[in-house]
């Protein structure tokens, strides 16, 4: 791996670290790549002296950790109880259908990943998905195919001014 992608800097802060640093130097890889690439798990494991296998194990305990890019249109929807009880699971069968990907993909074209999370935080607007750090409050399918349907206008607006 090359020191372009920032992870050789990381490791070189965590010089003499053991498998206590394990999940501060993941939380700082994805911080700077966005993912855990399987290159970066490779690289890491070498460092700390520990199998890619221990690190996987570690990585996919923890939800906060991705091993894909995210897309540019990044959907995170709640399914914490008041999101529930409102109905967050048709919004999620809603983008699993329009976005054909189930929580955790990215497209293939890398414009849209799905992700979904315990809670948001904002059970007064449930059910509710946030959409790039914007909070989308008391969605129902028929809003997200709007939603989804703006983001693709946008993005075939950006390739025709390209």
């Amino acid at each position: 791996m090359s020191s372009a992608n920032g992870i050789e800097s990381i490791l070189r802060r965590h010089a003499n670290a053991g498998r206590e640093s394990l999940i501060p130097i993941l939380q700082e890889v994805q911080e700077r790549q966005g993912y855990l690439s399987k290159e970066a798990v490779v690289q890491i494991g070498r460092h700390l002296g520990l199998p890619a296998s221990k690190i996987y194990g570690v990585a996919t305990f923890y939800n906060q950790f991705r091993f894909q890019p995210r897309g540019r249109h990044h959907f995170m929807v709640c399914r914490g109880t008041a999101c529930h009880v409102k109905g967050s699971s048709k919004a999620l069968e809603m983008l699993m259908k329009m976005l054909k990907l189930k929580p955790g993909q990215t497209s293939r074209d890398g414009l849209f990943s799905l992700e979904v999370v315990a809670c948001m935080g904002a059970c007064g607007l449930a059910p509710v998905v946030n959409l790039n750090g914007e909070f989308h409050a008391k969605v129902t399918p028929r809003r997200l195919a709007a939603i989804i349907a703006e983001c693709r206008r946008m993005e075939e607006c950006s390739h025709v001014q390209a």
